[in-house]
C-alpha cells in the first residue's frame, strides 16, 4: 500500500512570499487525508496535481487561523464542482459553529454530505479507521485545545511462500494460511502449519503529525518507534524561552522528541517568518537527530515498508 505525505505548505502564523500556512496531504492506498488547511491550500492541492475532490477526509489540529482559514474555500470549491460522495471532518468541537454561521450567512448550501466528528483534544482516541489503518489523536499542549494526529497502518496478512505450495492446497487453504490459521484434519491433527508455508507480514508503518505545541515528554509513549515524525519547530534554541511562553517548540526540542520515541525520521515545519533562513534550524535539530528533514513545501515523503 502507498503511504506518503506530501506537505502543502509549513510556514507558522504570519504569510511569507516563500511558505504557506500548514497543511498536508496523507495518501494511503488510493485514498487523501488532509491535515490541517491554512490559506492557499486549494492553490497547493492543484499545484501537486492532487484532485480535491478525492479527499476522503480532513482532520484540523486546532483553532489558531493559519490551521484551518483555507477550509471554508475549499468547502464551497467542492461543491462548486458538484462533488456528490460524503466527506469527513474532524476537528475541534467549536470548528462546526464557526462553518454553520459562515455557511448561513452565506446561503452556502453543500451539494454533499459533511459529516463533522468533534475531537476531545484531552485525552487519546481512535477517532477514524478502515480496514487499513487508522487514525489516533495525540494530546498536544497549545494555548488552545490542540490535537496531533497519529496515522497507523494495520497489520496485513501473512506473505506465501510461493515456493513451497502443494498442489492438494485449495484457495481455502491459501487464505487461511495468509491470515495466520494452521489448518487441521478432520481428526484434529495438523495439516499444515503456517509457519512453513508463509512468511510474516512487513511491520505497520505509522506517521505522526504534532503542531502546534510546547515541548513535552509527556508525548513520547503515545508516538514510540513511529515511521515518520512531523513536529513544529517554531523557534531556535536561542529563543527557548519565547518558545515556552507562547507554547511552541525549538528545533532542538522536536529532535529531543524524536530521539526519545525512537522516531525513523523527523519533519520540522512551521518555523517563525523571522527567519530567512531555513538552514540553522535544520542544523540545530540534526546536531541531537541526524535523520532530520525539512518539510519543504510542495516535497513528498514516502514511507517505504519496513524489512520483516
Amino acid at each position: 500500500m502507498t503511504f506518503q505525505i506530501t506537505i502543502l505548505g509549513s510556514g507558522s502564523a504570519s504569510p511569507t512570499l516563500h511558505s504557506f500556512p500548514s497543511a498536508q496531504v496523507v495518501t494511503l492506498g488510493n485514498e487523501y487525508y488532509l491535515i490541517d488547511c491554512g490559506e492557499g491550500t486549494q492553490y497547493r492541492l492543484m499545484e501537486q496535481h492532487i484532485r480535491p475532490g478525492r479527499l476522503k477526509g480532513i482532520f484540523i489540529s486546532h483553532l489558531h487561523g493559519d490551521h484551518y482559514f483555507g477550509l471554508f474555500g475549499l468547502l464551497t470549491s467542492l461543491s462548486l464542482g458538484q462533488r456528490t460522495d460524503e466527506l469527513l471532518l474532524f476537528g475541534p468541537k467549536g470548528l462546526n459553529d464557526i462553518l454553520t454561521e459562515i455557511f448561513r450567512h452565506s446561503d452556502t448550501r453543500l451539494s454533499y454530505l459533511l459529516t463533522f466528528h468533534a475531537i476531545d483534544a484531552e485525552k487519546p482516541s481512535v477517532i477514524y479507521e478502515n480496514t487499513l489503518f487508522t487514525v489516533q489523536t495525540l494530546p498536544l499542549l497549545h494555548r488552545v485545545p490542540c490535537t496531533g494526529f497519529l496515522f497507523r497502518e494495520k497489520t496485513g496478512n501473512r506473505k506465501l511462500r510461493k515456493e513451497k505450495i502443494l498442489p492438494a492446497m485449495n484457495h481455502e487453504h491459501l487464505r487461511l494460511l495468509k491470515e495466520g490459521q494452521d489448518i487441521y484434519k478432520a481428526d484434529g491433527t495438523l495439516l499444515y502449519a503456517v509457519e512453513d508455508f508463509t512468511n510474516p507480514p512487513s511491520p505497520p508503518r505509522s506517521y505522526a503529525y504534532c503542531s502546534d505545541t510546547i515541548f513535552q515528554e509527556a508525548l513520547v509513549p503515545y508516538i514510540k518507534e513511529v515511521d515518520c515524525l512531523y513536529h513544529e519547530a517554531t523557534f531556535r534554541e536561542d529563543q527557548a524561552a519565547r518558545a515556552t511562553k507562547t507554547y511552541h517548540s525549538t528545533a532542538r526540542q522536536a529532535a529531543l522528541i524524536a530521539k526519545a520515541c525512537g522516531a525513523g525520521r523527523l519533519l520540522i515545519g512551521h518555523l517563525s517568518s523571522r527567519y530567512s533562513e531555513s538552514g540553522p534550524s535544520l542544523d540545530e535539530a540534526r546536531a541531537v537527530f541526524p535523520e532530520t528533514h525539512l518539510a519543504s513545501e510542495g516535497e513528498t515523503f514516502d514511507l517505504p515498508s519496513r524489512p520483516r
